[in-house]
């Protein structure tokens, strides 16, 4: 099980911090040192091939002057641009944390390298022992880094636990299911699953204790009580068990339903018709029938019929151009 913080903010709201176990941390420490101590080795080659003929004192001051900018800049360096993550804690899902769950700054993980250097590590910790004695005597793993800056390592990547599966009781289904189960709320049967996904972690006395008042509780919301010499366990087994495979049963006959229903009759949509406005002539596939009738005459044309001049054909009747058809049929 994974340790919580019992920090409580100013305005009495307890914190629900996953606390990062010792080893955890001492994994993602050892990964940060192996990435400074590669950075140191390069630097130590490139000074020996760049300035073969320098000073030993030099060198010696050169190189131990890196090394206090690597051990403190790296981890001030990476927690402050990544709100409290280094490599090794990145690579361990491990953040750093005020104590407010606030992300941290550049003077807290300044104070977190400083005292990591001094005190807790190198220094004055005896590589690492003054840390591990301050972490273990701390309810939540704090060395004097994290006492002296307000800060906290918790643990972001959680391991996804897979939802336990409740089984039937056996010989408890006719039991069950004559109960009447649409009065359960739902928080409390989230309440009962939680206990019956952790009852073998918890304590006998406290697995019972817990177990007897969820029971309680449940028996009177459906309307029954438990019944004499049965364990909670078994009690709350059956009834949720129950209350998933009705609601399987439900979901099933709505799913089958809804293949059965009747779709609606196709319905052919209505063509689109292109006004002739828009294309500048009249579409010969939707042209009017031809009429018989004559246009009347107008007021100042002679109803006689026009005189014929010798030799001359016969004037025809005058029609307005047809269009031509823009549809080619296909060869």
């Amino acid at each position: 099980m994974q340790e919580e913080s019992d920090l409580v903010t100013g305005e009495a709201v307890v914190l629900d911090l996953r606390v990062a176990k010792l080893a955890s941390r001492g994994v993602a420490m050892l990964i940060d040192v192996l990435v400074q101590a590669a950075f140191l080795l390069i630097v130590v080659v490139v000074v020996a091939v760049a300035s073969p003929d320098l000073d030993p004192a030099l060198s010696v001051a050169l190189l131990l002057t890196v090394f206090v900018l690597v051990v403190i800049g790296y981890p001030v360096l990476f927690e402050t641009l990544s709100r409290g993550r280094s490599l090794g804690k990145l690579a361990l899902g491990l953040r750093v944390v005020r104590l407010d769950g606030g992300p941290i700054r550049f003077r807290h993980a300044l104070t977190r390298a400083l005292a990591g250097f001094f005190v807790d590590f190198w220094a004055l910790g005896f590589l690492g022992a003054v840390a591990v004695i301050v972490s273990l005597s701390s309810s939540n793993g704090r060395r004097v880094g994290d006492y002296l800056a307000g800060t906290l390592v918790i643990r972001e990547r959680v391991p996804h636990s897979a939802q336990a599966y409740v089984a039937m009781p056996p010989g408890l289904e006719g039991w069950a299911a004559q109960l009447d189960l649409s009065r359960l709320p739902d928080d409390l049967a989230l309440a009962a699953r939680q206990f019956l996904a952790r009852f073998q972690e918890l304590r006998p006395d406290a697995a019972e204790a817990l177990g007897y008042g969820l029971a309680q509780q449940v028996a009177h919301a459906i309307g029954v009580a438990v019944p004499y010499g049965m364990p909670a366990w078994v009690f709350l087994s059956a009834v949720l068990a129950e209350r998933r495979n009705r609601d399987q049963a439900r979901l099933a006959q709505q799913v089958y339903a809804g293949a059965q229903a009747p779709q609606p009759p196709y319905q052919q949509q209505p063509a689109y018709h292109v006004p002739s406005a828009v294309t500048g002539f009249q579409q010969p596939w939707h042209q009017p029938p031809p009429s018989d009738r004559q246009p009347a005459p107008s007021a100042h044309q002679s109803s006689s019929p026009p005189q014929q001049r010798n030799g001359a054909a016969p004037a025809q009747e005058s029609r307005p151009p047809e269009p031509e058809n823009p549809f080619t049929p296909p060869s």
